[in-house]
């Protein structure tokens, strides 16, 4: 091998940078991980998702670039595509990616899909576990998902299927006869059909059921009810998403629990 072959340039590389699916929780800035506020002060692209409480965007460093990835209901500021997109040419100029999504990554956030996606593109991703709000918005109510005399077990189920997926629809009847405490995520725009289900395999017009907005934060509201009420008693107040939904036995705690909430959270309506 000539001297000239040794000298040869190495052939172009991209170095990549890194990715991290950081959880932001429920709301309450004080359940943000240590590891997810560290990552957060460090961060060259924060990527966000809307239901972000103001509080942990502030945390953000003040010189990294923010981008509103967005992700209501009818209301996306970017597709999911173009999201994922987003972050590989991101990762291309070797900046540390914080992708901010609300609750818990792996739980209804598409944590897993963009993962996937980033793995395939060769993009190094980790992430960083949050609280979710299936167990932190019940918890700030006063209602134990499960409980000796009342649940020993429950289900987490998104209310809100997304069209053309390869799988069947929620089985809700099997639901009903499997799981002594139902938590829907998504499912407010979809509840009179849910309870519809869930009543025609067996649970009853009693079944208690209680709704949660903006959970764990100042202006966290519930609706406690039954099936024979609930829809009544949404029209009536205007609740309307972001919310989830408890149900079974285990809402009836909470007058008697309700106490576990922080005192400067908000309204509580009652039937």
């Amino acid at each position: 091998m000539t001297a000239e072959a040794n000298l040869a340039p190495a052939p172009t590389r991209i170095c990549l940078g890194k990715v991290y699916l950081v959880g932001a929780g429920p709301g309450d800035p004080g359940l943000l991980t240590v590891k997810g506020k560290t990552l957060l002060e460090c961060a060259d692209v924060v990527i966000y998702d809307a239901l972000v409480s103001p509080q942990i965007l502030d945390l953000i460093n003040p010189h990294a670039e923010k981008i509103n990835a967005g992700k209501r209901r009818g209301r996306h500021s970017l597709v999911q595509e173009e999201t994922t997109q987003l972050l590989i040419e991101k990762a291309q100029t070797q900046a540390v990616i914080v992708r901010l999504k609300g609750g818990d990554p792996f739980v209804f956030g598409r944590g897993g899909e963009e993962m996937e996606d980033l793995i395939q593109a060769g993009v190094p991703v980790e992430v960083v576990p949050g609280v979710t709000s299936g167990i932190a918005a019940p918890a700030y109510a006063g209602i134990p998902l499960t409980h000796r005399s009342h649940s020993s077990s429950v289900t987490f189920v998104t209310g809100h299927e997304s069209a053309g997926k390869y799988r069947p629809e929620v089985n809700w009847a099997a639901l009903a006869h499997g799981s002594e405490t139902i938590v829907v995520y998504m499912g407010i725009h979809n509840l009179p059909h849910i309870l519809s289900e869930l009543q025609a395999a067996g649970l009853g017009a009693e079944t208690p059921i209680a709704l949660i907005r903006w959970g764990t934060r100042p202006d966290q509201e519930e609706l406690i009810g039954t099936f024979s009420t609930i829809v009544a008693q949404m029209e009536a107040a205007e609740f309307s998403a972001p919310a989830i939904a408890v149900i079974g036995s285990v809402v009836n705690l909470h007058g008697l629990l309700s106490g576990s909430r922080p005192s400067e959270l908000g309204v509580r309506r009652e039937q």
